[in-house]
């Protein structure tokens, strides 16, 4: 065992009791008991688990963002956003690269109508680590082309806007641009095209 292994261990908290309150097709919600390293004992704590999801900095052949308005129930607002959802996968599995990168290219063409040949993988992180166990899998989708229109979910409703790169900043400082994991996707993006800038 090496010395970063035996600090994780000392610092690992234990599940002793998990209670189950809510655990259907959209989440599982637990209620938890935890023995701290220390040995006492922390309730309760609240956790859950949702599907992993993809997003997707989709930049048209003219040189737009490809973004969505759609309505936030944690918010109670109405958000701009790149376009995202839930990744399919059996109970208890976690999404490999190929289903991610599937359920990016079917929710750009639902949600927007645009299909991409050119996509890239910025990165997989946790979604929420201190409060849930699903990953955003993050990627690019480049020279975009609509293809059809929307073809949205039931629960969606949303309206496609095209926005420019300044346009984007501009919403992100000023707290118009919402969703913390959809901003690390655009940051993430800027590095790529700032560095082919420096290769060029």
């Amino acid at each position: 065992m090496n010395r970063s292994d035996a600090e994780d261990r000392s610092l690992a908290w234990e599940e002793i009791r998990r209670e189950h309150l809510i655990h259907d097709q959209w989440i599982d919600f637990r209620r938890s008991a935890y023995r701290y390293p220390d040995g006492r004992v922390f309730e309760p704590f609240y956790t859950y688990s949702k599907k992993d999801y993809s997003v997707v900095v989709a930049r048209t052949e003219e040189g737009k963002y490809l973004c969505v308005r759609q309505f936030r129930q944690g918010l109670r607002e109405v958000t701009t956003e790149f376009p995202a959802g839930g990744i399919e996968h059996g109970e208890g599995e976690r999404p490999g690269p190929a289903e991610a990168l599937a359920a990016a290219k079917r929710e750009l063409r639902e949600e927007t109508g645009y299909a991409s040949d050119r996509w890239t993988h910025l990165l997989t992180v946790p979604s929420h680590a201190t409060l849930s166990d699903n990953y955003a899998h993050l990627f690019l989708a480049e020279d975009c082309r609509p293809v059809s229109g929307q073809q949205l979910d039931e629960t969606e409703v949303l309206k496609v806007i095209q926005l420019s790169g300044e346009e984007i900043e501009s919403l992100i400082a000023s707290g118009g641009f919402q969703q913390a994991v959809h901003i690390l996707a655009w940051l993430l993006y800027l590095r790529i095209r700032r560095s082919q800038s420096r290769e060029e």
